[in-house]
């Protein structure tokens, strides 16, 4: 059975995927357009994503977590729209 992650340590990984995505390398091309690199991408954030996506309801989950989380997914959008548009 797989260890649980604590919520705090979930939001930290899912800050560094969401870094991670951001510092995806290019293709050799240089297109940023190019589909495995899109992708990569769009995985790495629904990584970042799925990890936090039920914290805010469990019912341990404090105000401030929700709002953490609210961030995070706002983060992801915008690196998503940074990243690839």
């Amino acid at each position: 059975m797989p260890r649980l992650i604590p919520a705090a340590e979930r939001i930290k990984r899912a800050r560094t995927l969401i870094q991670k995505a951001r510092q995806h390398p290019l293709p050799a091309d240089g297109n940023k357009y190019d589909l495995s690199y899109i992708a990569e991408v769009k995985d790495i954030l629904r990584q970042a994503r799925d990890l936090v996506k039920f914290i805010p309801d469990t019912p341990s989950a404090t105000s401030e977590m929700k709002e953490e989380v609210k961030k995070i997914f706002e983060e992801i959008e915008f690196a998503n729209r940074e990243i690839l548009h």
